[in-house]
């Protein structure tokens, strides 16, 4: 495996080619995605929401799958060098892969490095529009670089496909124009 891996990694875009697509959890996600609004509880929400991750950290085949986990289990543990080298290789291999960017923009949000977890979260959204991990990773990128207006915007998005996201907390609601009852 060191030596697909290397493989991948000199071969630049001709590797991108060999990535087949994405799998499509659409109807998976639709599914999940209903029971999340109506979701009783946090408990509950938490779930399910596990159960979306399962869905978006499913790569389009064994080899991806392989970086990401390693990505994943180097960014846990705090080596955050390695695991934006394992995501580079995975966004490098398949560029149509969401889950690539989206963790690879999680790592530079750890990095405190907003400005590059910035593109990255907008490609995972390009390709995932429904990614509510990108989207509260989006709002959280952009408290982080002082953008609270377009922060707001992102966590309404993400909120209005999971309501019961822990960053529900950091939402601030439009105040209304005028009091109820008050002509202006």
């Amino acid at each position: 495996m060191r030596i697909l891996f290397a493989l991948l990694l000199s071969a630049g875009s001709a590797a991108a080619s060999s990535c087949p697509q994405p799998p499509d959890h659409s109807e998976a996600l639709d599914r999940l995605f209903d029971r999340i609004q109506r979701a009783p509880d946090p408990a509950t929400a938490q779930t399910i929401s596990n159960d979306m991750w399962g869905y978006w950290t499913d790569a389009p085949d064994d080899t991806a799958q392989e970086i990401l986990n390693r990505g994943m289990r180097k960014r846990a543990g705090w080596d955050l060098l390695g695991a934006q080298k394992d995501f580079d290789a995975l966004v490098a291999y398949c560029p149509e892969y969401a889950e690539g960017y989206n963790q690879r923009a999680f790592v530079n949000f750890l990095a405190q490095d907003f400005e590059a977890a910035l593109p990255d979260l907008q490609r995972a959204l390009e390709l995932s529009p429904r990614h509510v991990g990108a989207h509260s990773g989006l709002a959280l990128t952009l408290i982080g670089l002082g953008r609270e207006a377009a922060a707001q915007d992102a966590l309404a998005a993400a909120l209005e496909l999971n309501p019961w996201l822990p960053e529900r907390s950091l939402y601030k609601s439009a105040a209304p124009k005028s009091a109820p009852g008050k002509e202006l």
